[in-house]
């Protein structure tokens, strides 16, 4: 007996096999604005490599095969590995590949910027090492000796997950020890201590002993971690292989369960003596963190971008091939509201990141100088707050096929369970507002902050209104109680600046007339009648 129930239709086709930078308007025109020198083919390149059937094959396998921990042999030596699925070592081999990690000190940082937000839409775990490994470059310098050794092999294009000295490794990847159980955000709370044991080719060497109770990438070829010295909290470079060829005493002791960021290996880890070489001075561990803080806080905001953008664009493909009451769901009224909304966040994430970015590649010029400083927690801030209500809402755009874990449906909950991740990495909200109400006692910031806003004066009142607004409510800010909404005042603010300046009428007005002026509800959706939805959402999709 035949017990076929029916044939399947009006079910979607996978969004794959095609190129993301090419459909990503907002990108290449946030691109154009504040780079239009940069050579746009190898980005081109990243995104139709990033954009096919295979990696996206390799994007699911590794999220779906774990990182599996072994402390020890079958023989009881400790060994304290991590073993990864094969995808998870493609997916690292593409990004190293690409330049995503050490590379942009000797490049455009903007160029890096733009692909570390297209490899965002494949696959967001492995880009935690592939960021920390851009962060410590810089810090390394600290340490003549070590920066001679370590940071060509940090800029190499080439990927050797093998445990071996670094002498023997075409290139490197680089992590960093924080956090400890008692401290969370507040490190000078760290017990970790290092006692000097001697001198060496790399300077002063220490013997670390402690803990760091999130440890994330704990394969990487080296460290920057925190601990107490004799003159206080100090930054040490931790090799995970001694130059001998012995292994470290870095002993893992488990591996964290996270809500999402499945791929990435985050430990828990104990230093029994190991050995590590005084990165600065004594006592300058705080700084030299905040140097390092700066750059990953960055890649949050640029990581969430990607995210949004590969949310709206599921939901955007997923709609435009499903019917409902006669007609795909990208046509009924409703739907166009929320897409349209949905697009113009994505848009203004995109746009604030990339002009982040552009501060990086200028600090020398005081004004792109200061702006880094205050646009750093502002973009940390802001756009990761806003990616897991965008989430959502692109989420229910899909219905109950977004909320599968399977095929090509199930990439929509793994963004979604990805999505808080950057909001409390590198300093949650609170420690971003306070850092804007810091960076802003710094200079002339608040001339700097109207100079930013100052071409798109005259364009619309709304944006006129919070422009004329802001320097007297940052003069006159008494608490820190209300230093999160200065921090969404001036990520909108910006935002809109840009987009006057970068972005179509339709896009620049619908985004000032809501979020600005307040024809706007407390949900994505709710925009104007008025709106050009249509013009909004054509712009936005990724075919």
């Amino acid at each position: 007996m035949d017990i076929t129930t029916h044939e399947v239709f009006n079910q979607p086709a996978p969004l794959a096999g095609y190129n993301l930078f090419e459909t990503n308007r907002p990108l290449r025109d946030a691109l154009k604005f504040n780079a239009p020198q940069l050579q746009l083919a190898p980005l081109e390149h990243l995104g139709e490599a990033i954009g096919s059937v295979e990696m996206q094959t390799h994007a699911r396998l590794a999220n779906t095969n774990p990182p599996v921990l072994h402390t020890h042999d079958r023989f009881g030596r400790r060994i304290d590995e991590v073993e990864f699925h094969p995808s998870y070592h493609a997916l690292m081999k593409a990004a190293v590949g690409a330049g995503l990690h050490g590379t942009p000190w000797g490049s455009p940082h903007v160029q890096r910027a733009a692909g570390f937000m297209l490899f965002t839409e494949l696959e967001a775990s492995v880009l935690c090492p592939i960021s920390m490994s851009y962060a410590v470059t810089p810090a390394l310098r600290g340490n003549a000796a070590v920066h001679a050794d370590w940071a060509p092999k940090l800029a190499s294009l080439w990927y050797d997950p093998a445990l071996k000295p670094w002498r023997d490794k075409p290139g490197v990847t680089m992590g960093m020890g924080m956090t400890e159980k008692q401290g969370g955000s507040d490190v000078r709370a760290n017990t970790t201590r290092a006692v000097r044991a001697a001198s060496d080719g790399w300077g002063e060497r220490y013997e670390i002993t402690g803990h760091k109770w999130f440890f994330s990438a704990p394969m990487c070829d080296a460290f920057l971690v925190l601990a107490q010295a004799p003159a206080g909290l100090s930054c040490f470079f931790l090799p995970r292989v001694l130059p001998d060829g012995s292994r470290n005493a870095i002993h893992i002791q488990r591996l964290k369960d996270k809500l999402g960021n499945k791929a990435n290996a985050s430990s828990e880890v104990e230093f029994h003596g190991a050995s590590a070489w005084l990165v600065g001075k004594e006592g300058r561990g705080i700084p030299q963190i905040l140097e390092m803080g700066t750059m990953t806080r960055l890649d949050c905001a640029l990581g969430t971008s990607g995210l949004m953008r590969q949310a709206l664009s599921l939901a955007l493909h997923h709609t435009a091939q499903r019917q409902a009451f006669g007609k795909p769901l990208i046509e009924q009224p409703l739907m166009k509201n929320v897409l349209a909304d949905l697009a113009l966040e994505s848009e203004a994430a995109t746009s604030l990141a990339i002009r982040l970015a552009r501060a990086f590649d200028h600090p020398q010029d005081e004004h792109e100088r200061l702006m880094a400083r205050l646009l750093t927690p502002v973009a940390k801030f802001w756009i990761c707050k806003r990616g897991s209500h965008f989430a959502q809402e692109a989420m229910e755009c899909l219905g109950g096929n977004g909320y599968v874990e399977e095929g090509g449906e199930g990439v929509m909950a793994r963004v979604y369970r990805e999505m808080p991740l950057n909001s409390i990495w590198e300093g949650a909200g609170n420690i971003m507002a306070l850092d804007l109400l810091r960076g802003l006692r710094k200079g002339d910031a608040v001339a700097a902050l109207a100079h930013e806003l100052a071409p798109a004066r005259g364009t619309d009142p709304a944006l006129d209104r919070l422009a004329d607004a802001l320097p007297a409510r940052i003069e006159a800010m008494a608490t820190e109680a209300e230093a999160r909404r200065l921090a969404q005042d001036v990520a909108l603010a910006v935002q809109a600046a840009l987009l006057v300046r970068t972005a179509p009428s339709a896009v620049a007005g619908a985004f000032c007339a809501s979020r600005l002026g307040g024809d706007w509800g407390h949900a994505f959706g709710t925009l104007g009648a008025g709106t050009d939805f249509d013009s909004i959402i054509a712009r936005a999709r990724p075919h």
